[in-house]
């Protein structure tokens, strides 16, 4: 039978624990509301500049659209960008991060990774330090960017790369992350960030759209795509955001709803070991009484 006192602790430490996660449920729902506000008002402009920039490429004239943004390269250098948390404590959302990232160099870019030509972006703590402890190369990370994330932000994170792309340091760019559903369901999205896949125009379509452009196709494009790239990225990081929230409240609810099934337990085995410590008393009082009439 265990320790009184010992029990005791254990509730008090329980409880304590249960008070905590309730409190990260509580902040992670008022997160999340704000969070998927922000992505659900995001996705509507996504896809009507994704349309923009497909309906230009239909409508092209002559010949495909050769921009240093969308011209494929011999995939030699590759470019990961990974998106993770800061902070744990947030269930499977990180190790999801994870193994899709190692999935993706195992089953693509296995050569590229033993010749030393395959780099991870981390942005988030979390990735940084999981991917640094087993060797891989890394750039610098992007801690804290989802604290107070914001256009600015994201787009500093997509100029660089754009940056190392067009200086030819990598040939080809991914992007891993989780896209928000639900609250309960994260989807592990992975994209092609560089090059640029525009679409391919059909040469069976039979009503082809005519329009008039000012300045050139080629000069308007090549202003959108950058513009198109800095959506898709802080896209991605609202709805790596949105997941994250989203998986840390439930994390935070399933860990509370099993601190109370514990504390039933410790109540529960703290009043038996109560009932036996009495019951000791009382057989011990009881035994001394027949000792003395007897005596």
């Amino acid at each position: 039978m265990p320790n009184l006192k010992e029990v005791k602790n254990r509730i008090a430490s329980v409880v304590s624990t249960q008070q905590i996660t309730k409190a990260m449920k509580m902040v992670a729902a008022a997160k999340l509301r704000r969070s998927q506000d922000r992505i659900t008002q995001m996705r509507p402009y996504a896809v009507k500049l994704e349309a923009i920039i497909r309906n230009l490429s239909e409508a092209q004239s002559s010949g495909d659209i050769d921009t240093w943004f969308s011209t494929p390269r011999e995939e030699q250098r590759i470019l990961i960008v990974a998106v993770s948390s800061d902070r744990g404590l947030c269930g499977s959302f990180n190790s999801n991060i994870f193994k899709g990232v190692m999935r993706l160099v195992i089953e693509k870019y296995n050569d590229q990774y033993k010749k030393g030509n395959l780099v991870i972006l981390p942005v988030g703590r979390k990735v940084a330090e999981y991917f640094k402890k087993r060797n891989f190369q890394t750039l610098h990370q992007h801690a804290e960017i989802l604290n107070s994330l914001s256009f600015n932000s994201a787009a500093a994170v997509a100029d660089d790369v754009m940056q190392a792309f067009k200086d030819g340091k990598f040939d080809k760019v991914e992007l891993v992350y989780n896209e928000f559903k639900n609250v309960a369901t994260q989807i592990l999205q992975t994209e092609q960030l560089l090059p640029v896949k525009l679409p391919k125009v059909e040469s069976t379509k039979s009503n082809p759209v005519d329009y008039i452009f000012e300045p050139s196709q080629e000069e308007i494009i090549a202003e959108l795509l950058p513009t198109a790239l800095r959506i898709q990225v802080f896209k991605a990081l609202l709805d790596s955001n949105a997941a994250e929230n989203g998986a840390r409240m439930t994390a935070m609810d399933k860990a509370t709803e099993n601190a109370g099934e514990l504390l039933k337990e410790l109540k529960l085995s703290y009043n038996r070991s109560r009932q036996a410590a009495i019951t000791k008393e009382i057989l011990e009082i009881v035994g001394g009484a027949e000792a003395l009439k007897s005596a």
